[in-house]
């Protein structure tokens, strides 16, 4: 397709999406399906009027995942309900590092026994597929700041940690294939990619975002008074936080999440918002953009709130764009036994023991945990990881076998999740 194709077709569907969007919201399938059934139309599956190989165009892809995902985790840390509380993120902690874990062994496990891949393989095809995802799980994640139903806000925080805590499984992957020095015994492994760069990141990102809340408000303070672009200041914090933990050697997946979840948190607690209002950034204030203003007894406008309607803009176009993309790059070939299984393992097997034992003893009812065992979305996080791991050398037979069943998984997650994400939540309401 030229161009000019590309042009006219995504603003078609830009334009269905933005006139068609109450409608869409009564479908019974989400609009990732729809993008993903117009991508698989065009794709070489059926019409042929443009392919795309995840292989030879990893670098560009890896570009394309990594900003959506960095600005999803941003939207994620800043609805995060405030004061923060050690009780309430247990659960989702637990999920994005314990049942993170419990899933990589597990699918490296089946990947070994079953697909006859390599230890290395097995790990990093694990480590590629464990990640929920920020971007495509937007129908089962918090709806607006502040919004702190349980469900909602364990699967959110768990996507925005996750995205980070799987890295130390890529690289350990990537050691034992050979593309990733591991040190004596995985000595280097454990300190530096482990420990380090997942609590550097954490520290990094959280100091981050209290100096930016801290700045926004002195500037705020200030007489005359003091215009901020919020929208630039966010995405400001993204880029600085995002590339000085990457030169610091920590994930900055990870970093950007908390940063977020700074921000906001360090914002309403200097505005001095009432305790029961702390946590609220009214659907209202959130969807208005700036013109609107706060109610009198609210927090004052704050770079998390004004910037969020551009970031959710900005998300949505990603999952539009990337999820099309995913429809041109499968092929018949892509649907093998191996990536089938691989993806029914994964979703009917790994997530559910994962999700349960990482919870066991957590207090959460049974149905969260059964819930939460069933939505855990694959998609942009995983295609990032894929172009991550070939992007560093991973051999050609491998780099395609690895990606016809991350792409097979993705597809299954998206139409599975997609069918029964309304009717399962519907029903969770009315209990």
């Amino acid at each position: 397709m030229s161009t000019t194709a590309w042009f006219i077709l995504i603003g078609c569907m830009m334009l269905a999406r933005g006139l068609g969007a109450a409608s869409i919201a009564r479908l019974p399938f989400t609009s990732a399906m729809a993008y993903l059934g117009v991508g698989l139309l065009l794709g070489p599956m059926f019409l042929g009027l443009f392919s795309l190989d995840l292989v030879k165009q990893a670098p560009l892809l890896e570009t394309l995942a990594e900003i959506a995902v960095l600005i999803s985790l941003f939207s994620a840390g800043v609805k995060m309900p405030v004061p923060f509380s050690l009780a309430r993120w247990l659960p989702s902690l637990r999920l994005a590092w314990l049942s993170m874990a419990i899933s990589v062994a597990l699918v490296a496990t089946f990947s070994c026994l079953v697909l006859g891949l390599p230890l290395g393989a097995g790990v990093l095809l694990g480590a590629i597929l464990a990640p929920t995802d920020p971007v495509l799980a937007t129908d089962v994640q918090v709806r607006h700041a502040g919004d702190s139903e349980q469900l909602r806000f364990t699967l959110t925080s768990e996507a925005g940690m996750n995205d980070g805590s799987g890295f130390p499984f890529v690289m350990l992957g990537l050691g034992l294939l050979g593309l990733h020095e591991l040190g004596p015994g995985g000595g280097t492994w454990l300190w530096r990619d482990l420990l380090w760069a997942s609590a550097g990141a954490i520290a990094l990102g959280a100091a981050g975002g209290a100096l930016l809340a801290w700045l926004g408000w002195q500037v705020r303070g200030k007489e005359p008074k003091h215009e901020v672009l919020d929208d630039l200041a966010g995405l400001g914090l993204i880029a600085l936080v995002y590339g000085l933990a990457t030169w610091l050697h920590a994930w900055g997946f990870l970093a950007v999440f908390f940063a977020g979840v700074a921000l906001r948190q360090t914002e309403l607690v200097l505005a001095g918002a009432p305790k029961d209002r702390q946590g609220l950034l009214q659907a209202e204030d959130v969807h208005g953009g700036s013109a609107v203003k706060p109610h009198d007894n609210a927090a004052p406008l704050t770079v998390s709130g004004e910037s969020l309607v551009f970031k959710e803009h900005l998300e949505r176009l990603s999952e539009l764009t990337l999820v099309l993309l995913l429809g041109g790059a499968v092929t018949a070939a892509a649907w093998s036994w191996q990536a089938w299984s691989a993806g029914l393992f994964l979703l009917l097997v790994a997530r559910p023991c994962s999700v349960m034992l990482g919870l066991l003893g957590s207090g959460t009812s049974l149905r969260l945990r059964g819930l939460a065992a069933w939505f855990g979305v694959r998609g942009i996080g995983s295609m990032y990881y894929l172009c991550y791991a070939i992007a560093h050398g991973l051999p050609p037979r491998l780099a395609h076998e690895l990606a016809n069943i991350t792409i097979v998984v993705i597809i299954l997650s998206i139409v599975a999740h997609g069918l029964t994400v309304k009717p399962l939540f519907a029903r969770y309401w009315r209990k």
